[in-house]
């Protein structure tokens, strides 16, 4: 979490990202796929159209279960004909192993974990920071901010082989230009029961001419009477020196402390309508950002108010929710 102290390291980090290029070390679990049945097995399995990828092509997918919930968020990109790597957020390989494992009858397909690394560079001079030679180098357009991943087994020289003299940033700065491009992550926007509409995966992650895939039929339903989910991720804007809420009077600049799991209501008190699942303090708002997946009840751009407790006692402060991506 950002401290006050810390700020000027983060502004120099973020401004990286955003005017020149900066390298992010990842934690991603990454799995291998392959099999003369590989690239039909997960055509049947993925929301992507995996046919379509050529090879050295990536895209974001989804995993479904049969009643169209979330099961992983992840990345295909193939290697070959029928050659796959897929990549997810750290802690959920498993998970994809699982899923991908569950369904596998009379397939020959194989797939396992891959003692991999990842490197996430971002920003206008991204693409010409890489100097070395990973295994995939993964193009990456994130609404407002481009880039790219690189995967493969750990350099012996460690990640700096990869890229060149650009800034490395850390966890504070990367969070905050991911928060504002709206990108949800396992774990903590897409949790057990997400459906994608709600966490806005559609685009990104569905095709809907590939033909039929397990969890299709909830996803194609929604989409038809216009993604009309009773809840949609969005972004909320913790200002520093934000108002009490309902006493227009400021409080001490300490939105940088605005926890993970603080509440999100209405400003008359009566309605919770989500909690906070990723925040960080942005250089390029002066304020604390965050993504929560809000009622139907607040229409972005709406005011609300964030409570939370910690050692100092109870908190509550007035706040903007905002449709993503934020702009700044």
């Amino acid at each position: 979490m950002t401290t006050i102290d810390d700020r000027d390291a983060v502004r120099a980090e973020y401004a990286a990202l955003r005017s020149t290029a900066a390298a992010h070390p990842l934690r991603r679990d990454v799995v291998s796929a392959h099999g003369p049945d590989a690239a039909e097995y997960l055509q049947g399995q993925c929301s992507q159209d995996v046919l379509a990828l050529s090879p050295g092509a990536s895209a974001d997918s989804l995993l479904l279960s049969p009643q169209g919930k979330i099961e992983a968020y992840l990345r295909i990109t193939r290697t070959g004909d029928d050659e796959f790597v897929l990549d997810t957020d750290e802690g959920f390989g498993e998970a994809v192993l699982a899923r991908l494992q569950r369904f596998r009858l009379r397939t020959t397909v194989e797939f396992e974990s891959l003692p991999w690394v990842c490197v996430a560079v971002r920003g206008p001079g991204a693409a010409g920071a890489v100097t070395g030679r990973p295994a995939l180098v993964v193009p990456v357009e994130w609404p407002g901010l481009a880039g790219v991943d690189l995967l493969g087994p750990a350099p012996d020289g460690g990640l700096g082989e990869w890229v060149g003299d650009v800034v490395r940033c850390g966890d504070d700065a990367w969070e905050a230009a991911r928060i504002e491009a709206g990108v949800p992550v396992n774990g903590r926007e897409v949790v057990e029961g997400s459906i994608a509409a709600e966490v806005g995966l559609v685009d990104r992650s569905v095709s809907f001419t590939k033909g039929c895939f397990t969890g299709q039929e909830l996803v194609a339903r929604l989409d038809a009477r216009g993604s009309n989910v009773a809840r949609r991720l969005c972004g909320v804007v913790v200002a520093d020196g934000a108002a009490a809420a309902g006493t227009g009077s400021a409080v001490a600049p300490r939105s940088a402390a605005v926890p993970v799991g603080a509440t999100v209501t209405t400003t008359d008190g009566t309605h919770v309508v989500g909690s906070l699942t990723s925040t960080a303090w942005s250089p390029g708002r002066s304020a604390t950002v965050a993504l929560a997946t809000l009622h139907r009840r607040v229409t972005p751009p709406a005011e609300v108010v964030v409570t939370w407790e910690d050692a100092d006692g109870a908190h509550s402060v007035a706040a903007d929710a905002l449709p993503l991506p934020l702009g700044i």
